[in-house]
């Protein structure tokens, strides 16, 4: 069975190989392949779905060499405040940081999320005929596969709309040269319904537990699926159904925030190691097949802490600063003296092997889950109960009191900011920071547009920070440009109004 299922996997991995570059999705298949040659037994599903999490883990063909998870990492945390330039960052990478961004960018390429979406489509499409043909796949076994393909085709959507905002919108498969390739953008508030369409069906048909950890943390559970609610309801200001998403993982005592009094137990378990208690959604990298973060972290960095990170993020206590540190700080998010992003390229001894450089891609994690019940606590008015969460975590961290912040239970945005501080701590370096930022700033018509001010100009040049408070007074300037190549191989799409 083993054996058929690589078999199949690899004519799998062959077909998705093969697709054009040709047009704007890149998504064209060698007509009838998939028709005819596959899509036969339940193993043809499940390795189908195999390629799926394959195309979030590998570099996908005709797209350089960015990973989905770097990507991830890129559109989350490069225009936050956390992250500054190493000595190997490229000028496209260094333009994004600066708010020096243009159409011609290659980051602004959005291939690998259309590819991955149409093997989503593919799956969604073609899997359920298979039950007519193999008599020993079962409809809760379809359903399981189906929302497996229906949670990741909404988490690459939620993606593209908090990354662009406006963006194709395709939820069919692409299956023969033929297919419609000029397709216009959809407003981002379609792509958001769109996203908590999928997951509510994603969420009928999940698994709750696969048998095995691996599976259990590196493949789309309901408990994957209830982070993915609750992130996509803060952004549209649902805060009551976030609140309920968030307590569908709470309530099903299936997580915790690991404890241990010693700081590499602890680091070790959580990051080095991965797949911890805290785990909801990780991509499992291995030792076959590492991790990207060692080299844009480590051997060629392109990417650093921002100078202000150790002292205003984690704190430094002055009188005590070897014992008396936050858990997440030195030695697991990052080494102050040198400025590196650690959590990915170390274990408790210090900077990993390169071939054992495995550390996985946090998607979702326990602690995220609970500081976005906070920030939906947050904004019901119930900030009591959304200061316990943060106090709660701190106390378990050991955030030290130079971070701590004095807000009252009625101050509303006072409660905000401090739950935006503690994810700034808790979820380092995981992808989150810009659009935290972004989720709060444009609220109520963007009354909290200084936050992402504020944030651009911690770091910027002196010369440089008028120029970029200038450019971020304008709401479409917080989303990327559609790329260059993009408006040229699909007429129907029009450019964001800032790039233009």
């Amino acid at each position: 069975m083993q054996t058929k299922i690589k078999t199949i996997l690899s004519i799998f991995i062959l077909f998705v190989s093969a697709t054009s570059c040709d047009d704007y999705l890149d998504l064209k298949p060698q007509d009838g392949i998939i028709r005819a040659e596959f899509w036969q037994t339940k193993e043809d599903i499940q390795a189908a779905v195999a390629g799926i999490y394959s195309s979030l883990l590998n570099s996908p063909p005709g797209v350089g060499d960015i990973s989905m998870s770097k990507y991830l990492f890129m559109y989350g945390d490069l225009r936050g405040d956390m992250v500054a330039p190493g000595v190997n960052v490229t000028p496209d990478e260094k333009s994004i940081m600066n708010s020096n961004i243009t159409a011609s960018n290659e980051l602004t390429n959005w291939d690998a999320f259309y590819r991955t979406i149409n093997y989503c489509n593919t799956v969604i499409d073609l899997a359920p005929a298979v039950l007519q043909k193999d008599p020993t796949l079962t409809q809760v076994q379809l359903n399981n596969f189906l929302s497996e393909a229906l949670a990741i085709r909404a988490y690459m959507y939620f993606t593209l709309a908090r990354t662009f905002k406006d963006v194709p919108l395709k939820i069919t498969a692409t299956l023969t040269d033929q297919d419609n390739f000029q397709i216009p953008v959809s407003p981002q508030a379609d792509i958001f319904a769109q996203v908590i369409k999928d997951l509510k069906l994603a969420e009928q048909y999940a698994v709750s537990d696969y048998g095995k950890k691996e599976y259990n943390k590196g493949r789309i559970t309901v408990y994957a699926i209830n982070a993915m609610q609750a992130d996509v309801y803060l952004w549209t200001d649902n805060f009551q159904e976030a609140l309920v998403a968030t307590n569908k993982i709470i309530d099903s005592k299936q997580f915790s925030l690991y404890q241990s009094n010693n700081y590499g137990t602890w680091y070790n378990t959580v990051f080095a190691d991965g797949n911890s208690v805290e785990s909801i959604f990780e991509f499992q990298y291995t030792t076959a097949n590492l991790s990207p973060f060692y080299a844009i972290f480590w051997q060629r960095p392109e990417f650093q802490t921002a100078g202000n990170v150790a002292e205003e993020v984690f704190g430094i206590d002055p009188d005590n600063p070897t014992t008396n540190r936050d858990l997440r700080g030195e030695f697991a998010s990052i080494v102050g003296a040198t400025n590196t992003i650690y959590k990915y390229i170390g274990d408790s001894e210090g900077v990993k092997a390169l071939q054992d450089s495995d550390t996985h891609w946090f998607v979702y994690r326990y602690g995220d889950a609970l500081l976005m019940k906070a920030e939906a606590l947050g904004e019901l008015g119930r900030g009591a109960e959304a200061l316990a969460i943060i106090d709660d975590m701190r106390l378990k961290r050991r955030a030290i009191s130079q971070t701590a912040m004095a807000v009252g239970a009625g101050d509303k945005r006072g409660v905000i900011d401090y739950v935006l501080a503690e994810r700034s701590r808790e979820l380092a370096f995981e992808g989150k920071r810009w659009f935290d930022m972004l989720r709060v700033a444009r609220r109520n018509n963007y009354e909290r547009k200084d936050i992402l001010i504020n944030a651009a100009i911690l770091n910027a040049p002196p010369d440089q920070q008028q120029s970029i408070i200038t450019k971020l007074e304008d709401p479409n300037s917080h989303y990327l440009p559609i790329n260059t190549q993009e408006l040229f191989t699909n007429k129907a799409l029009v450019q964001n109004p800032f790039y233009k």
